[in-house]
């Protein structure tokens, strides 16, 4: 797909979303569109919409648990997760996401082990800035 129809399928999602009343199905099927043969898995938490785009023949129940298990993990990673934690540490939620799912697929569930690999990356992260900063006050 390209950028323009990434954005455009992006944009009616959203759209088809926001618009669902809170006791419809959390799933989309995406058969009108050429380009997006499959599904929309979301679920709405709080003020926030988390949403996995899924293959016709992907399991929605298990695609439904996952990100609820995503959301989880979050939840313990950031101590009650909201839409700032998510927008100022973008890059953690991915972490998040990048230790439970490998290829589309789900690798770990337990969210204690999600969350302690991600705590221990940021450990090394802030180890490594210490590092770099000590560094760089012994060289001025």
């Amino acid at each position: 797909m390209t950028d323009k129809q990434k954005a455009s399928l992006s944009q009616d999602v959203v759209t088809q979303i926001l618009a669902r009343k809170r006791g419809m199905c959390n799933i989309l099927e995406l058969e009108g569109r050429r380009e997006a043969r499959g599904k929309a898995i979301y679920k709405r938490y709080a003020s926030l919409f988390f949403c996995f785009g899924i293959d016709w023949n992907d399991n929605e129940l298990s695609a439904l648990e996952v990100l609820h298990k995503y959301v989880e993990c979050l939840d313990q990673y950031f101590g009650n997760v909201c839409e700032l934690d998510i927008i100022y540490n973008y890059s953690a939620a991915f972490q998040v996401m990048d230790e439970m799912l490998l290829g589309g697929h789900a690798q770990e569930t337990n969210k204690k082990i999600v969350v302690k690999h991600c705590k221990g990356f940021d450990k090394l992260e802030e180890s490594d800035s210490i590092v770099h900063n000590l560094r760089a006050s012994n060289i001025g």
